[in-house]
């Protein structure tokens, strides 16, 4: 991909868009706003909701990279819409709870990996949409944060909800009340990253880190997302549960990759089965 390549799927809005081009079974999802760092607009939070949940039900893909287009990830909500899109409690109540909330709760319940390529700047929405990537891969010079304090708001709670389950409740309160702005490196010591590289490494890294998705049964990986979560609610599993997650074992793919193994061969999975 490159990014002077037509989209196969961009809204009109040319001042900010999400972009999406498909590769075999990846999907790579741009955020581009430029001259803005990609500030995220009221019809890209909208656009990013619409396009994750068609790709949440493209039974074709293996993996979605989420990244911003001209060295950065993402900037942040475009606080330049402010004054119209929530200028009052109504307003501000409508903007979170049906803009935001709708495509970070999109991106979190993709089934399919998704992959987050982050340099430069990656703050506030920036950091909440990387924080609904199931990985986040960084290059040393990013940096992140959510410096809302100084603009005088709270980080709302389905907004908060994506840094808590990530990050923990000591980091999310020392970005919050403090406002810092980290480096790649202490950011990924304090668990918001999956891992740091040189920034010639990133491009380099994210496709090796998608290759190794792709490598992998797609049914397993789905298995593996939705299970983390619901063991991450603290609730026991019921019988039913247990029964339909061990449903896997007459899969084609758990088949294929046992007669590989002992085989010697590289599998060929396709991730035809249903529970």
């Amino acid at each position: 991909m490159t990014l002077a390549d037509p989209p196969l799927d961009a809204p009109p809005d040319a001042a900010g868009r999400v972009l999406c081009r498909r590769e075999g079974a990846v999907a790579r999802v741009c955020l581009s706003h430029p001259g803005r760092m990609n500030a995220i607009t009221v019809a890209m939070w909208r656009e990013l909701a619409r396009l994750f949940q068609a790709l949440s039900v493209d039974r074709t893909l293996r993996c979605v990279v989420v990244q911003g287009e001209g060295g950065h990830f993402a900037a942040g909500a475009d606080i330049r819409e402010f004054p119209q899109a929530r200028g009052d409690m109504a307003s501000v109540v409508r903007y979170h709870r049906e803009i935001l909330a709708p495509a970070l709760a999109a991106i979190e319940s993709c089934p399919h990996p998704v992959v987050a390529r982050i340099n430069g700047v990656c703050v506030g929405g920036g950091l909440e949409i990387a924080c609904q990537c199931d990985l986040r891969i960084a290059a040393r010079t990013a940096r992140l944060g959510a410096p809302i304090n100084r603009l005088g708001f709270p980080m709302a709670p389905d907004e908060m909800r994506g840094l808590l389950k990530v990050a923990g409740h000591a980091v999310t309160l020392e970005l919050l009340l403090e406002g810092r702005i980290l480096q790649a490196e202490e950011a990924c010591a304090k668990g918001l990253l999956t891992r740091v590289v040189d920034d010639a490494e990133l491009d380099g890294e994210i496709e090796r880190c998608v290759g190794r998705v792709l490598a992998g049964a797609p049914q397993a990986a789905q298995l593996n997302k939705r299970m983390a979560a619901r063991l991450s609610r603290g609730e026991p599993l019921n019988d039913e549960e247990y029964r339909r997650f061990f449903s896997y074992a007459e899969s084609p793919d758990h088949r294929e990759g046992v007669r590989a193994f002992l085989a010697g061969e590289a599998p060929t999975f396709t991730g035809d089965w249903k529970e």
